[in-house]
């Protein structure tokens, strides 16, 4: 299955963690810790599959959407998730 390139970025001069956490990595909140620029800035960069995926933020524990990601869909917890659609050629 091809791969894309993406880099994640979430905003907060607050935080202390941010963890990226999708179906990509089967929900698992440690698999994939963001870095701080130094600025407020967290990023990640992952080669993720194409077609749909889900994904969010565990920032300091609690679950954040995109927020410069307005594609959502909702989740069983009755809550919505981020979706990024990567269609490769």
């Amino acid at each position: 299955m091809k791969r894309q390139k993406v880099t994640f970025v979430f905003e907060s001069t607050e935080a202390g963690e941010v963890l990226l956490s999708g179906d990509f990595n089967n929900w698992s909140p440690k698999a994939h810790p963001m870095k701080n620029d130094g600025n407020g800035r967290w990023k990640r960069t992952m080669m993720i599959p194409q077609g749909k995926c889900e994904y969010k933020f565990l920032v300091d524990g609690q679950w954040k959407m995109d927020p410069r990601n307005d594609q959502i869909c909702p989740n069983h917890f009755g809550t919505y998730n981020s979706v990024l659609n990567l269609n490769l050629k």
